[in-house]
């Protein structure tokens, strides 16, 4: 059975379960840039960990890094123990990875292309087509690789990934520009992997996405690690209001904070934006009873924070390029 969210990972009898992989001041400069600066990490054997950042926070080269694509200038990395660079072949065995880019032959099928890559682990046929039939492209099995729709190439660059049996499997933004319905086939495709015993890495834009699949994530801003931590302990500790929403033009703002002044609900901000009316406070039942009181609970919405709130909190609102 998989573990909660908010649950340490642990072995059978409380034990601490071996780390599958373990990154220790990691550094990596490019030029006058500082991409990476100080990264430790701690990943257990079966985790699905996050590392989440805006653009330009260091996640693909600490990823490429770990992943023994990239040396590091300093810094200790060890996968089950053993660093991977220089290329380290005992280990090309263990992991899979799925690059942030899908680039296939062009003029290969989506099954020779995963039959390629089978090749590559000295795996037969058998094993490509079945992988395939895994991620739900057997049907796709003769349309050329390159003319495969965006989420059909996400499964099929997981599934080349996937195909020798990995224990870690890194991926670099395996939804980046899907559409709802496919982000969601990738995440139940992605949720199995992971409770087969494997340890997911991946580096995601989307927070709702680290807060569904994530064990563990970890924020970075500028080359460093800010935070760590299950989602839901990183929302507690936020302790943020509860945003209450309602319609615009239900109640005047002005009415509102009156009414709730007299109440003596204390430490609210109201803000209309002209769409929604939205109470933020620490005691959501007092402002219920009042905008019920005033019939004005239509389009109602209750939200609590969110790991978008904890992201917001650490890196800052401004505007990323």
């Amino acid at each position: 059975m998989r573990r909660g969210r908010d649950a340490a990972p642990h072995g059978q009898g409380g034990h601490v379960m071996t780390a599958a992989i373990v990154a220790d001041g990691v550094r990596k400069r490019y030029g006058d840039i500082q991409a990476v600066d100080g990264v430790s990490l701690h990943i257990e054997a079966g985790e699905f960990y996050g590392i989440l950042g805006p653009n330009g926070a260091g996640k693909t080269t600490t990823l490429e890094i770990l992943e023994g694509v990239r040396e590091p200038d300093e810094g200790r990395i060890e996968l089950f123990g053993k660093s991977p660079w220089p290329r380290n072949h005992e280990l090309l065995t263990r992991i899979g990875v799925q690059f942030q880019a899908s680039s296939f032959f062009d003029k290969l099928t989506t099954r020779e292309t995963i039959r390629l890559f089978a090749s590559f682990h000295r795996l037969g046929a058998r094993q490509a087509d079945a992988m395939l039939a895994r991620v739900g492209l057997t049907d796709f099995g003769s349309v050329p690789a390159d003319k495969l729709s965006g989420g059909q190439a996400q499964r099929l660059s997981i599934a080349c990934g996937l195909v020798h049996d990995p224990e870690i499997v890194f991926l670099d933004e395996p939804t980046a520009g899907l559409d709802p319905q496919a982000r969601r086939n990738l995440w139940d495709l992605l949720r199995d992997v992971n409770q087969e015993g494997r340890t997911v890495v991946l580096t995601t834009h989307y927070l709702d996405e680290a807060e569904i699949l994530c064990d563990r994530v970890s924020v970075m801003e500028h080359g460093k690690v800010l935070k760590t931590g299950a989602p839901a302990a990183l929302i507690r500790e936020l302790d943020d209001m509860v945003r209450v929403s309602v319609e615009s033009g239900l109640v005047a703002p002005d009415v509102l904070r009156g009414l709730l002044e007299s109440a003596g609900v204390d430490n609210t901000i109201v803000e209309d934006d002209e769409v929604s009316l939205t109470v933020a406070t620490h005691t959501p039942g007092p402002v219920l009873s009042i905008l019920a009181d005033q019939g004005a609970l239509r389009g109602l919405e209750v939200r609590g924070a969110t790991l978008e709130d904890v992201f917001l909190q650490l890196t800052g609102r401004e505007y990323r390029a």
